[in-house]
């Protein structure tokens, strides 16, 4: 499949996807600083829906910090940047690298939309000006699940994985498809030398 139509067929609807989930879930759930922020259980005690913002990074870093929404705002910029340059360079070769580049595409797209609009929609700071509503955005996580054992390594867990969304779970696939393509591509370039 060529790259344009991986982006049509695989990024652009799993973008849709991951907004159209993150809306109904900031449209639907209670914000977490509410009394009611439990989530909605799907699997009673192993999977549920809650409304989480993000605006660190992975297991939340960064999360109330003021320096958090600005830096995770261009680091995904650079990203791009980054990914535009090894694709020139064609470092993406592997039909699994092509696939891995659109999930992350998808992924770093999901969650820079929702940096930039998400403080935008919080009405307690309707009346701020563009560089606090700005600073304000976050990802919305929403997708909560309980592994067998996490509570012993992170015990203040309870077992529960952070929570988490549709662009991250492509980036997180996408890591694994490049790796995987990583090492095929080397397996093939030492039976080629061979």
């Amino acid at each position: 499949m060529t790259f344009p139509k991986l982006l049509l067929f695989l990024t652009l609807p799993l973008y849709v996807l991951d907004q159209v989930t993150k809306f109904w879930t900031v449209g639907h759930l209670p914000p977490p600083w509410s009394h009611e922020a439990h989530g909605i259980p799907v699997i009673e005690n192993l999977f549920h829906l809650v409304r989480v913002h993000n605006q660190g990074v992975a297991f939340g870093f960064g999360n109330g910090t003021a320096w958090a929404p600005v830096v995770f705002l261009i680091v995904p910029l650079l990203a791009l940047t980054m990914i535009r340059i090894f694709w020139k360079k064609g470092v993406f070769n592997h039909p699994l690298s092509k696939v891995a580049v659109a999930l992350l595409l998808c992924g770093i797209a999901g969650n820079l939309t929702d940096r930039i609009i998400q403080g935008f929609l919080l009405s307690e700071y309707a009346d701020a000006g563009f560089w606090q509503r700005l600073s304000e955005g976050y990802v919305v996580d929403f997708i909560s699940i309980k592994l067998p054992f996490y509570e012993k390594i992170v015990p203040s867990s309870e077992g529960w994985w952070p929570s988490f969304n549709v662009a991250d779970s492509c980036i997180f696939v996408a890591a694994g498809l490049l790796f995987i393509g990583g090492i095929r591509d080397e397996q093939a370039a030492k039976r080629s030398a061979a």
